[in-house]
């Protein structure tokens, strides 16, 4: 993966900072990069209790120690600690414990941290709620039909009665393999240009993200930076590696694309947004999508549940923040009226930027 490959010269020092990462009272965590891997705190059986104070103060330091957004996102967590500890009682049975510290996690405001326990997972989604949807998939069954194509998670085929591509990829997750985007691009061969959807797609994998985007790439390219903690201060942080991405040595695509978005296109898909948005003949359409920019982290409590949590930025070719999502190039809403008539006003709207950028190109 492109990431861990532009990491190599810096190997050694990476394997010290994940040797250092700690569990609760200095049990080592089973820590491997996240972008396609998860996490597995370790605890020995003799470090398990249910003591509500002993789990509240372990979270509260794996998150101190650990979590990368402090800074950025502007929150106090030793105030945090001081209305928390205040709180939290021995009388808490399992489930009371378990949304009291769910509820501590919220105030981070991250889709990426969660608890996790054998009953249930705590979760934060109001950086979605509160945005319009923008994609609704009765309508978009109208644009796909029946006789859509499929390869892995891709839906794919020419819109009727023009000649733009469309494909549709819900989840990054989902399989995408090499052979199946030559036959995709195969496919599109004789449109003047294609859209992307990625909308609703709440992300996965950073290397599907990489292996489609490195079809569009006419060279490599600085995709971003990547940094990660080197200590317990909340602003103990490495230096910047560079993500390189190369284009692909099979079939690309260089003429017009538009890449649909909304606001549940969140981590692997924020990902993959960030670096189209960098290619000449690409355009951003639809909504600010969810961010989600921090790799997460797994650890574990001495009750044995498991906190996820963002613990390695990554910052975008200018060396920003995208925790918080990116600004679409053209922003459109889903038009009531449109919708009203079984239309998706991102797609016309799409349809229509690709052909008035082929008319421009015709001599």
């Amino acid at each position: 993966m492109h990431i861990i490959e532009s990491m190599k010269a810096n190997r050694n020092r990476l394997n010290v900072f994940l040797r250092k990462m700690k569990a609760w009272r200095g049990q080592a965590a089973c820590l491997l990069l996240a972008a396609g891997v998860s996490f597995a705190g370790c605890r020995e059986e003799s470090l398990y209790t249910t003591d509500a104070h002993t789990n509240f103060e372990a979270l509260w330091k794996i998150m101190d120690e650990h979590y990368c957004f402090f800074e950025y996102k502007g929150v106090d967590w030793d105030e945090i600690y001081r209305t928390y500890s205040r709180q939290v009682s021995d009388t808490m049975n399992q489930y009371e414990l378990f949304d009291f510290l769910g509820q501590m996690l919220a105030e981070l405001k991250d889709g990426h941290t969660n608890l996790v326990s054998s009953f249930n997972m705590a979760r934060y989604w109001a950086w979605y709620e509160n945005y319009p949807a923008n994609f609704n998939h009765d309508i978009q069954k109208k644009y796909l039909g029946t006789n859509y194509n499929i390869t892995g998670g891709l839906k794919y085929l020419r819109l009727p009665n023009t000649d733009v591509g469309y494909m549709y990829y819900a989840s990054f997750s989902a399989l995408i393999t090499e052979r199946g985007l030559d036959e995709v691009f195969k496919y599109f061969s004789n449109c003047k240009g294609l859209i992307v959807d990625v909308r609703d797609n709440g992300g996965g994998s950073l290397s599907y993200s990489d292996r489609i985007a490195s079809r569009f790439l006419e060279e490599k390219i600085i995709a971003g930076y990547i940094i990660h903690k080197t200590g317990p201060g909340h602003n103990d942080f490495s230096e910047l590696y560079p993500i390189e991405l190369k284009p692909s040595d099979r079939s690309r695509w260089l003429r017009p694309v538009v890449v649909l978005t909304n606001r549940h296109s969140y981590s692997a898909t924020n990902d993959f947004v960030n670096k189209m948005r960098i290619l000449p003949h690409v355009a951003i359409l639809g909504d600010r999508t969810g961010g989600g920019s921090g790799l997460p982290f797994n650890s574990e409590l001495p009750n044995g549940w498991i906190v996820r949590f963002s613990a390695s930025p990554i910052l975008d070719v200018n060396r920003q923040h995208t925790e918080n999502g990116i600004d679409p190039d053209i922003k459109v809403n889903m038009n009531p009226q449109d919708m009203a008539r079984g239309k998706d006003t991102l797609i016309e709207e799409a349809v229509q930027w690709i052909l008035s950028q082929t008319r421009e190109q015709t001599p």
